[in-house]
């Protein structure tokens, strides 16, 4: 395993077209100049398709400045430096492939709230790199709530993975240290961390999620590789209120958006990576194994404007 763990998980062509409206028909087809009255349009339309006000104003005033300047004067003009606009917002995540040890297993910790998918997001995250011919370690460290390990023990055999779970009310920062001790025992490439499901208002379970981050850092150097918080495509901006709670606990490094196929609106992409410099790694799009994709820009960009 390189330094970047260049997956291949597919970017799958179509993707946001056919799952994303953000909402934008207006904006196609702008005609007759940019003023006031379709630069307020275009400010709705960005905020109602979730692009978060941080990220809509940055756009808006992007366009009124070329306007000034009589660069975007027609519909054409106005998709061109939409699309430019959104092209450098989102330039980070063009290349954010998930990091990887240069020895030793990599450890990824996966974060979230309850019901956003994050189990289901771990098994597909797990038969992917399976299908890449690497070995895998699902870890049942949500030892809070009831079934959770049993749950995802069920995933990893599924998949084929490794499992190592704890008791529930167990100490899970406890169980992240004795899954890497067996991972390496058994040279395991790769051990994705399921911690519970916590609400990111409850103080007590965020303390905990802290000392499993720490507990994994002392363990093993460099680790973990990626922490990943799963967010559920159709909370709109909600979404930047997770991660912030999140990040004020552990280092986020990136995001899987799940239920994507479930949502109309996409423009949190672009609101979380304004707001935070987070990008979005991966996207769920459906209920199938396959059904997980590596971010792809250019696509998504394409298909705010498709037809």
């Amino acid at each position: 395993m390189g330094r970047l763990f260049k997956t291949r998980i597919e970017k799958k062509k179509g993707l946001w077209r056919r799952a994303v409206d953000l909402a934008l028909t207006d904006v196609r087809v702008v005609v007759g100049g940019v003023d006031d009255e379709s630069l307020e349009s275009l400010e709705e339309q960005l905020l109602s398709a979730d692009f978060g006000v941080s990220a809509a104003l940055r756009m808006v005033d992007h366009v009124e400045a070329l306007s000034r300047r009589g660069k975007v004067r027609a519909g054409g003009e106005l998709r061109k430096a939409l699309e430019e606009e959104l092209g450098r917002i989102l330039e980070p995540a063009r290349d954010a492939y998930l990091s990887a040890s240069d020895s030793g297993p990599t450890v990824y910790l996966i974060v979230g709230v309850n019901g956003v998918g994050k189990t289901t997001s771990i098994a597909k995250l797990a038969h992917s790199i399976i299908t890449e011919g690497k070995s895998v370690m699902l870890v049942g460290a949500d030892t809070f709530r009831a079934g959770a390990v049993r749950q995802l023990a069920v995933w990893a055999e599924r998949v084929g993975a490794d499992f190592v779970g704890g008791q529930q009310g167990g100490d899970p920062a406890s169980v992240a240290f004795d899954a890497i001790d067996a991972a390496e025992a058994r040279g395991i490439d790769v051990v994705l961390v399921d911690t519970a499901g916590r609400l990111h208002t409850q103080n007590n379970l965020m303390v905990e999620l802290e000392k499993v981050d720490r507990v994994i850092r002392r363990r093993l150097e460099g680790a973990p590789h990626e922490t990943l918080l799963v967010l559920d495509a159709t909370v709109g901006q909600n979404a930047i209120a997770q991660a912030r709670a999140f990040g004020d606990v552990v280092a986020l490094s990136g995001i899987i958006l799940a239920k994507l196929d479930s949502s109309a609106r996409g423009g949190i992409v672009v609101g979380l990576q304004q707001e935070f410099g987070l990008p979005v790694k991966l996207v769920g799009s459906g209920e199938q194994m396959g059904d997980l994709a590596a971010f792809d820009p250019d696509d998504f960009i394409a298909g705010i404007f498709s037809e």
